[in-house]
């Protein structure tokens, strides 16, 4: 397995958001069951890709597109964020997003916190960046603690998730 991270180019960006929401569609359907709904819309996708402090990249092994990552990296904070991570569901549990996102933090050495979060049933998420990756869960959102960044949608439960932060021990 070889994992590299290609800077995402203007021809790869609708695969690139069609390939993000069938991995989030895919979670929330093996969570809740089938939704008419798109639970990733691409509104939400093209807002990340679109922010000022933006950075998105493919994730490939051996040169097959396997993945994505978007981050918000700010120059003078080095307060960063993960804004969007997914792995093809086809290569779950083989070590690609480990490798990816160690990839990312050596790309961004100056970096003192690292900030994401993820909805309270993404499981196999929470294991991924407490276990593997070495963040901390720092905040719990819920319909008592709302999450100022996001909207309410209190009926299917996606109020709840997880704030995590990463900080980097050489700063």
């Amino acid at each position: 397995m070889q994992i590299t991270l290609e800077l995402l180019e203007k021809e790869h960006k609708q695969q690139f958001i069609k390939y993000n929401q069938i991995a989030f569609q895919k979670a929330y359907t093996e969570e809740f069951g089938e939704s008419d709904e798109m639970i990733l819309p691409e509104n939400d996708i093209e807002n990340s890709l679109n922010r000022e402090k933006s950075v998105a990249y493919r994730i490939l092994n051996n040169g097959v597109w396997v993945g994505g990552i978007i981050l918000s990296i700010h120059k003078i904070t080095h307060h960063n964020s993960l804004d969007l991570f997914f792995i093809n569901p086809d290569v779950h549990s083989k070590g690609v997003g480990t490798k990816a996102w160690a990839m990312v933090e050596k790309m961004y050495p100056e970096t003192k916190v690292w900030e994401t979060h993820t909805p309270y049933f993404e499981k196999r998420n929470i294991h991924f960046y407490v276990n593997k990756c070495g963040f901390k869960i720092v905040e719990f959102f819920n319909p008592r603690n709302q999450d100022p960044h996001m909207p309410h949608t209190s009926s299917d439960g996606l109020d709840y998730s997880f704030r995590f932060e990463k900080v980097m021990i050489n700063h």
